[in-house]
């Protein structure tokens, strides 16, 4: 029963190869650049690009489960090609407000990521986390730097959820039967305002770190380096929202894995090392 683990270099596939490989299960790792993924030593590993559907077959092969990061190009020829190879079961990443009716660039792309999934016919599972404490990191340069968090929202609150948590629950979805046809709303267990977060990573990498008032325009540009301007004026919207109206936390991961979901405290002592040194 191979498992095909897609989007290897990310934080929740790199946590979840482990905890697979810790139980002794078969284990692929499949991304565009698999090798840079920083996996233990003796995982296979595959190119797997949705963008380029040469890469399917062989990533696919004698598999039977897949853990699938919700990219919209490629997926319907990847979902036929994994019903072909004889795939029984999709654990999706998606997100917790997926809905492909949604006006909201971000909802409605993972929404119609998993109509593609459901259209199959193979079993799946939903992963719908919310806010993904690991967003948290394009803080790190400026902490190390200057020991100062710039956001325009100090007071927009989420319940961040840890990669750990996500991939413990994948983990599951994948090798334990009944959470076929199941949507998980995971977040962390609390709503931690993005000031509060600040001083938790001072908290945990011992010293203060100072909230600064971000200008808006310039947070924009910054998230226009890396999204598109629609995904861009979405987060900005659900975070000016999350002020008062914020998403409520869940207890899914505790139901689904019997352990309380971490929080943002626990996150940011394990990443602590993140803030406090240059990456290697």
């Amino acid at each position: 029963m191979t498992i095909l683990v897609t989007g290897a270099r990310g934080h929740v596939a790199r946590g979840l190869v482990q905890r697979l490989l810790a139980t002794g299960q078969p284990v692929r790792a499949g991304g565009r650049n698999p090798g840079a993924a920083r996996l233990p030593a003796g995982v296979e590993t595959v190119l797997c690009d949705l963008a380029d559907p040469d890469t399917f077959d062989t990533a696919l092969a004698g598999v039977t489960r897949v853990f699938l990061y919700a990219e919209r190009r490629g997926l319907d020829d990847f979902v036929t090609r994994a019903a072909t190879a004889g795939v029984e079961h999709i654990v999706l990443l998606s997100a917790l407000l997926a809905d492909p009716a949604s006006t909201d660039a971000i909802g409605r792309m993972h929404g119609d990521a998993e109509q593609a999934v459901a259209r199959s016919g193979i079993a799946w599972t939903f992963l719908r986390p919310g806010a993904f404490a690991t967003n948290t990191l394009q803080w790190a340069p400026s902490v190390r730097a200057e020991g100062v968090v710039r956001d325009p929202f100090p007071d927009s609150r989420s319940a961040p959820v840890h990669e750990a948590d996500i991939a413990a629950v994948a983990a599951l979805a994948l090798t334990e039967p009944g959470h076929e046809g199941a949507t998980y709303p995971l977040t962390g267990p609390e709503l931690v305002s993005r000031r509060r977060q600040a001083e938790l990573i001072g908290e945990a990498i011992g010293r203060p770190v100072r909230f600064a008032v971000q200008d808006l325009d310039e947070y924009r540009a910054e998230l226009s380096a890396w999204t598109t301007p629609q995904v861009a004026e979405v987060v900005i919207k659900e975070s000016a929202a999350a002020v008062d109206r914020p998403m409520p936390a869940t207890d899914t991961v505790e139901k689904v894995t019997g352990r309380p979901a971490r929080t943002y405290g626990e996150w940011a002592r394990d990443h602590a090392g993140d803030f406090r040194d240059e990456p290697s």
